[in-house]
This record gives structure tokens, C-alpha cells and sequence, in this order.
């Protein structure tokens, strides 16, 4: 490239370093900036460099100055603060729907929004090689999918897989399709995440009611040209109640739930069904809670984890049925 090309190149080059270079703590002289210049074919005089950082700052650049023993140059505000994309990095290398490698491309690209000296402090966060992550690499696109979907107000076809014990061919657990790998055909209405995994939340043409589905077991989704299905059920479809009800994503019919509570647990309660919850005083150590939850294994897996600090009250039904599925656990040993 020609050096003419080059120096119309500059104001480019002397953002990109100024992005990539600087921050609060690695400031840059003006000898510095040249020199770093220079290692791209481009000459610069002092003046021009300080018209160029005029210039920048007017376009919006958070250009700033310090003074040491000469005059040093900065980027300071960004569009992201390092707190705020530690958050981000927490996030991503937490969520087992996003998988292993994903994981670090994104996390690659987030170290691009700051200097590459805090995009450093940002790489000794990376802890995700041992995090149990999901084995499906098209769920980033999947997602990508179901919204396109959601937003076109189509419905979707799909396979939906499960995992089986296989003691045949070295493999223990694999994936196997459901139905015999027939595919479902629903209407997409919403994507929650919960319990550390996405869910597509549709309506079921064929069934008539409202299903949740694992993205991370979808595959080959194919938006369709038919319109949705199930508008009258989502208009007053309340997506934080449902999420809060059914545990674990497990289906099943939900129902109204005393729950005999030590006082200790208004947290657990609060940080699972709200502060809206409904309560009342059953003695000096504990309260009840009226809850709506689905009565699965997964409800009374979460009741068992605090022991004696909550207690089914009612209905009798559910008690009973958690009482049984002690009793059978109990058996087993």
C-alpha cells in the first residue's frame, strides 16, 4: 500500500490504538503514539497528532489527558465499564445453554470492548473448562432461530431429543430423538431462561395447551408460513408465574399450595415466588405460604432440600403423594 494510502489510513489507526492501548492506568505520550504509528508505515507529526485527538473527542471519543513528567493520552468512559463486563463473563461462563467453546469465543469478543490491559483482567476470570456445559453447539443459533420465529409470529417444526442409558457401541448415555424422530410442530411464543437453561414456551396445535421445550434437545427448527396458534391463552399468559410454578420446567397441572415455613427461609420463599407472596402468621417460628406450583418430583425434591423448615400443610392430596415418594425413596435403602 502506497504511503499516501497509508497516511489517509491515520485517524483510523490512531483510534484503534487509542481503543486498544489505553486506559486510566496505561496512558500514552505523544513520542509513544508516533512510535506505535510508525510500526503501521505511518508518519505523523506532534501537531497533527494533537488535531487528531481534537478530532476524536469531537466525534465522541472520551479522549482525556494526564500530566506526569509530559503530557499522556487516554481513552476513559467506553461503552462498557470492566465491572460491567466481569458481570457479563460471570454470566457466560455460568450458563450451561451456552457451550464450552462458544463460551470463550464470546468471551474473546467482550475483551475487545476495553483496553487490551483490562481485557486481561477479564481472561483470569475464565473458569469454564470444568463447568458442566451443554454438548448441543447449535443452541447459539437455535435461539437466533425461535426468536426470528417468535417475531414473524410463525410456527416451527422441530425434533426433540432425549437422553437414554446405552451400554451397546461405548457410550453409556446418548442422545436419542422422541417420537422416533418425528417432528413437533408448535407455536412459538416466548423464551425463558430458568434453572440455568432455555426454554422455548409455545402453544401445542395439536394438544391445545400451553408446553415448555429444552432448546439445548431442539434441532433442526424450521420456521414455517403458518401464523401461530394459541393468541387468546397468551394474551393473558403471565410468563413470571408460569417460570415460578412449574420446577424445573416439569409439565403437569398446577394447583394452590400451603406451605408451613421457619421463619429463617423468607428469603427461599421470596427469591422463589416473589415478595408478593401471600403469608400468615402459624406461630412465633414459623408462617404459610400460599403458593401455585406444579406437584411434581422436582417440587417435593426442593421441599426435602430444607428439611424440616418447610412442611406441605395442603392440599392433603400432595402431602400424601410426598409423603409415598419418601416412603418409596426409603425403600431403596
Amino acid at each position: 500500500m502506497s504511503r499516501s494510502s497509508m497516511q489517509k489510513q491515520k485517524l483510523l489507526y490512531l483510534y484503534k490504538i487509542m481503543l486498544e492501548k489505553t486506559d486510566e492506568n496505561h496512558p500514552l505520550s505523544i513520542n509513544e503514539i508516533k512510535a506505535l504509528l510508525a510500526l503501521q508505515g505511518i508518519s505523523a507529526e506532534r501537531k497533527s497528532l494533537y488535531d487528531d485527538l481534537d478530532i476524536l473527542s469531537t466525534f465522541g471519543v472520551d479522549i482525556c489527558k494526564i500530566r506526569t513528567s509530559t503530557v499522556k493520552y487516554y481513552v476513559g468512559s467506553r461503552d462498557f465499564e470492566l465491572a460491567e463486563l466481569k458481570l457479563l463473563v460471570d454470566a457466560i461462563q455460568s450458563s450451561r445453554f451456552i457451550t464450552h467453546k462458544k463460551s470463550l469465543s464470546l468471551i474473546c469478543k467482550l475483551e475487545k470492548l476495553v483496553s487490551e490491559s483490562d481485557g486481561k483482567l477479564l481472561q483470569r476470570q475464565v473458569y469454564v473448562a470444568n463447568r458442566v456445559k451443554t454438548l448441543n453447539e447449535k443452541i447459539y443459533y437455535n435461539v437466533d432461530e425461535l426468536h426470528n420465529a417468535i417475531e414473524k409470529g410463525k410456527q416451527i417444526t422441530f425434533k426433540y431429543f432425549k437422553w437414554q442409558v446405552c451400554f451397546d457401541g461405548g457410550k453409556s448415555i446418548v442422545k436419542v430423538p422422541k417420537k422416533n424422530g418425528e417432528l413437533y410442530r408448535v407455536s412459538p411464543w416466548a423464551l425463558c431462561w430458568d434453572d440455568e437453561n432455555y426454554y422455548l414456551i409455545a402453544y401445542d396445535n395439536a394438544a391445545k395447551k400451553i408446553k415448555h421445550y429444552r432448546v439445548d434437545k431442539m434441532e433442526s427448527i424450521s420456521v414455517t408460513e403458518d401464523e401461530r396458534d394459541g393468541k387468546d391463552l397468551f394474551d393473558s399468559f403471565d410468563l413470571a408465574s408460569y417460570t415460578k410454578g412449574v420446577f424445573s420446567m416439569f409439565g403437569g397441572e398446577e394447583i394452590a399450595v400451603d406451605l408451613s415455613v421457619d421463619n429463617s427461609l423468607v428469603g427461599v420463599i421470596a427469591d422463589r415466588f416473589g415478595q408478593n407472596v401471600f403469608i400468615t402468621k402459624e406461630n412465633e417460628e414459623r408462617f404459610i405460604a400460599s403458593v401455585r406450583v406444579v406437584p411434581s418430583p422436582q417440587f417435593f425434591a426442593w421441599v426435602f432440600g430444607f428439611g424440616t423448615g418447610i412442611r406441605i400443610v395442603s392440599p392433603k392430596e400432595a402431602a400424601d403423594k410426598f409423603r409415598s415418594m419418601l416412603s418409596d425413596i426409603s425403600s431403596l435403602y
